[in-house]
């Protein structure tokens, strides 16, 4: 049985920062694609960042709005992959889901068969 477990939300000013983690079981971390995502209040699901291990070494993805202000890593060794979400704005706020799959890198949550519960992360004005 596959569980995610998200930790590290919560409500920061804007500019502050924060770190996720999601901790993985029942799964064979090293060749998951790990991905997150977060769904604000009355949207949809959108792709943030994702992290995959390949034969050519581990490779990232962000989306446009958080490039070079999110940080995707992951610790086989724990079973882990962190968020680190620097220079945080309002439009952040959302709740964050950490998500796994098996195969190729996707951006599409669809694609992904594996949820965490998420967690709130709210980043005030």
């Amino acid at each position: 049985q596959v569980q995610l477990v998200e930790s590290g939300g919560g409500l920061v000013q804007a500019g502050g920062s924060l770190r996720l983690s999601c901790a993985a079981s029942g799964i064979t971390f090293s060749r998951a694609v790990m991905g997150w995502f977060r769904q604000a209040r009355g949207k949809e699901r959108e792709f943030v960042c994702s992290s995959a291990i390949s034969w050519s070494g581990a490779s990232t993805a962000y989306a446009d709005s958080v490039k070079g202000r999110f940080t995707i890593a992951r610790d086989n060794a724990k079973s882990t992959v962190y968020l680190q979400m620097n220079s945080l704005k309002p439009e952040d706020t959302a709740v964050y889901y950490c998500a796994a799959r098996l195969g190729s890198f996707s951006d599409s949550a669809t694609s992904y068969g594996f949820w965490g519960q998420g967690t709130q992360v709210t980043v005030s004005s």
